[in-house]
């Protein structure tokens, strides 16, 4: 079964141009041009008890999406992988086991996340660098 880590998560986000890291409540937080895109997310006691668990199964990355109709999808499509919780409910933004995804697939999903939040010119730019 993979197993992600965030020194997984942190490589690919900060290969990403224009990104850095900081906190966000104690917790690591990957920003690019200043916008977060993917962060740490512990499971808070509402969360736990909106998924009818009591404690948090393992590491849990949240993400931006383009939309909450790709958030729905990715739940639909994986959900093994893919989660949300009510405190997301309206926001384009999803939840990833990181002890049960893939590494292509973790790559993917932190890519989608800067390229849903990063500046226009810079996405462009990006995405005629790495046609694929």
């Amino acid at each position: 079964m993979p197993s992600q880590t965030w020194d997984d998560v942190r490589a690919l986000a900060l290969a990403l141009p224009d990104t850095d890291e900081t906190t966000s409540w104690g917790h690591a937080f990957w920003r690019v041009h200043g916008t977060g895109f993917v962060w740490e997310r512990p499971l808070r006691k509402t969360d736990l008890a909106a998924l009818g668990i009591t404690a948090q199964p393992g590491p849990v990355l949240g993400a931006k999406v383009d939309d909450e109709a790709t958030k729905f999808a990715l739940i639909e499509d994986v959900p093994s992988v893919f989660f949300t919780t009510p405190h997301f409910d309206g926001y384009a933004s999803v939840l990833v086991r990181l002890d049960v995804v893939s590494a292509r697939l973790l790559g993917e999903i932190v890519t989608d996340a800067w390229l849903a939040v990063a500046p226009e010119k810079l996405a462009d730019a990006w995405r005629t660098e790495h046609p694929d």
